[in-house]
């Protein structure tokens, strides 16, 4: 019986990429995804990402809310919220519903404001969700007497 990752997940469950770890590439998530590392690449999450003070990002970030207070090369595309952190670096454009900046953070590019059909059209080459087998459990083996 086959299930998509999204019914097995638990309301805390994040996904992590610590200081420390270098990760290049796609990662798609139905989880809230945390940055604390070097990514490059593209970043999917149905949820929130926050990526932290030393965490640098090469890439794209498409998600539903997001705080930042890393640094990043790329593009955001937020469903909802997008929070520009003090002492934040952003070079790419923002698509997004709503915009906070705190004071000290810095972002250049440009900024469009995005209603939820956009983001729906813009976010739409998102990987599906990811299908996760159940191990089936071999049937038991025959009684003699």
């Amino acid at each position: 019986m086959a299930k998509t990752m999204e019914q097995s997940v638990q309301p805390n469950d994040i996904s992590r990429i610590s200081a420390g770890t270098a990760v290049k590439g796609e990662i798609s998530s139905p989880l809230d995804i945390r940055i604390d590392g070097i990514f490059e690449g593209r970043v999917y999450s149905k949820g929130r990402i926050v990526v932290g003070e030393k965490a640098v990002v090469k890439g794209d970030i498409i998600c539903q809310n997001a705080d930042f207070w890393g640094t990043m090369n790329g593009n955001f595309f937020v469903k909802d919220t997008l929070s520009l952190k003090s002492g934040c670096t952003v070079n790419g454009n923002l698509h997004v519903k709503r915009l906070q900046v705190d004071l000290d953070s810095k972002f250049n590019g440009n900024c469009k404001m995005i209603s939820d059909a956009e983001f729906d059209k813009l976010s739409g080459n998102m990987p599906a969700p990811v299908q996760v087998q159940e191990k089936e459990e071999p049937a038991p083996a025959p009684q003699t007497k």
